[in-house]
């Protein structure tokens, strides 16, 4: 049930963002979430979008350097301690969050958050008994 997540090696340089983005606004593929994290001299672009195979493709043909890592991407209610909920979770069954970050849906009712774990399957079952709902690369379609 995971989500392809793209991760984009990026310079640290002016005009850069400008190439993937364009790239991706070409293949007609719409982003649904994104995090930059950053050095200095260079960052990592995280993306989800509706056609990760697609954009993979058209970013390789603009000279980028890009790989799809599988995330868990959960849904839950937009309301105080809904993410502790999740967070802890995760916790009590000792299954670190490498990183994460959310983006708040067209209904405002749900926000969706993207987890990377070391071991996904372990995360969705844990999760999933827990009653948290998770998303698949057909909800990021619908987003």
């Amino acid at each position: 049930m995971a989500v392809k997540q793209l991760s984009i090696f990026v310079e640290n340089k002016e005009g850069k963002l400008v190439t993937i983005t364009d790239s991706i606004a070409k293949a007609g593929i719409d982003i649904r979430a994104m995090s930059v994290a950053d050095t200095q001299d260079f960052g990592i672009f995280r993306l989800i979008v509706t056609d990760p195979e697609k954009a993979k493709q058209a970013l390789e043909s603009s000279g980028c350097f890009v790989s799809i890592t599988q995330v868990v991407g959960v849904t839950i209610p937009d309301e105080p301690g809904a993410l502790a909920k999740v967070v802890n979770v995760l916790a009590r069954h000792n299954i670190n969050i490498e990183y994460m970050y959310a983006f708040i849906t067209v209904s405002k009712q749900h926000a969706s958050v993207v987890l990377r774990v070391a071991d996904n399957e372990a995360a969705e079952k844990i999760l999933i008994e827990n009653g948290i709902t998770l998303m698949d690369e057909s909800d990021i379609v619908k987003i």
